[in-house]
């Protein structure tokens, strides 16, 4: 793992005033971009990420890593942090150039009783609730986005069918907000996106169309869908595998050992090389494979 090259502190980013940079209490680089406060926090493997806080209310080197409560995305290096953080600083003067409005709601929504609204324009609000959220479109606003994407009561949830409503009406988004909807329509509603914009993504393009594939090559492979570091083989990762990581009553399943260096799950899950993973039939780590028989 390399040591990180803390950058200078308490600096101001050029062209960009109210961004500054510093170093935690813990070692971490950081930054302040109005009330938002950033941290490049280290993960398993030398890798690292963003994360968030807000209002914080000390100064940069008395922060430490509990003051930041939300991950976003990893983070390559230094630089990467610090082009992340510029970025979040111009996300946050476009969201006050076009003008959102907070305000209390009353609505009824498919999350539950609206507790808060965010005004994008009179007629696309966002609704936060006790549990989720999301947007409420009117229907001529409604009418306006795809056929293939469009929800017929005009509600749109926040964790993906938000960014359907951010490429429908771009000019009520940030650059940034653009961006991110673009990556989600890409990863979630890939076949509408080939449509809309006459195009076809290719592989690493859309996560979607990328599973897609994966099962498609892995349909008859054995795949995991449980693992537990062996109480009875040591160095090993006992494993529950079904024939293209099937789940459901009657599915085949199996049981292997991995050498614990090489288990490492992929974006879709780790595939067997029953050249190499012994099938295993010995004591099992897994209480529902306790006295059972390996198939």
């Amino acid at each position: 793992m390399s040591a990180l090259v803390p950058l200078a502190q308490n600096t101001e980013a050029p062209g960009f005033p109210g961004v500054s940079f510093g170093v935690s209490a813990d070692g971490m680089n950081v930054a302040l971009v109005g009330e938002h406060a950033y941290a490049m926090v280290p993960a398993a493997g030398g890798r690292h990420f963003l994360a968030s806080g807000w209002r914080i209310r000390r100064p940069m080197p008395e922060w430490t890593r509990d003051d930041f409560f939300s991950h976003h995305s990893e983070l390559a290096d230094e630089t990467a942090f610090r082009n992340a953080v510029i970025e979040q600083a111009d996300h946050q003067r476009e969201k006050r150039l076009l003008g959102r409005r907070d305000a209390h709601a009353t609505a009824s929504t498919p999350w539950g009783p609206s507790q808060g609204a965010t005004f994008y324009a009179e007629d696309v609000v966002f609704h936060s609730t006790a549990g989720h959220g999301g947007f409420q479109l009117s229907s001529a606003r409604n009418a306006k986005v795809h056929p293939m994407l469009r929800a017929a009561g005009g509600w749109y949830e926040e964790d993906e069918a938000w960014a359907i409503v951010a490429i429908t009406l771009p000019h009520l988004f940030t650059a940034f907000e653009r961006r991110c909807a673009e990556r989600t329509l890409k990863d979630s509603w890939p076949d509408a996106w080939e449509k809309i914009f006459g195009t076809v993504l290719q592989p690493g393009e859309s996560r979607t169309k990328d599973q897609r594939a994966f099962e498609r090559k892995h349909m008859n492979d054995w795949i995991v869908v449980s693992a537990n570091t062996s109480g009875h083989e040591k160095g090993f990762v006992e494993v529950v595998a079904t024939p293209g990581g099937r789940r459901g009553e009657g599915t085949e399943e199996r049981r292997f050992l991995v050498p614990s260096q090489e288990y490492e799950v992929g974006r879709f899950g780790f595939v067997i090389d029953v050249d190499r993973h012994p099938v295993y039939s010995g004591p099992s780590s897994f209480i529902g494979w306790q006295g059972r028989n390996a198939s």
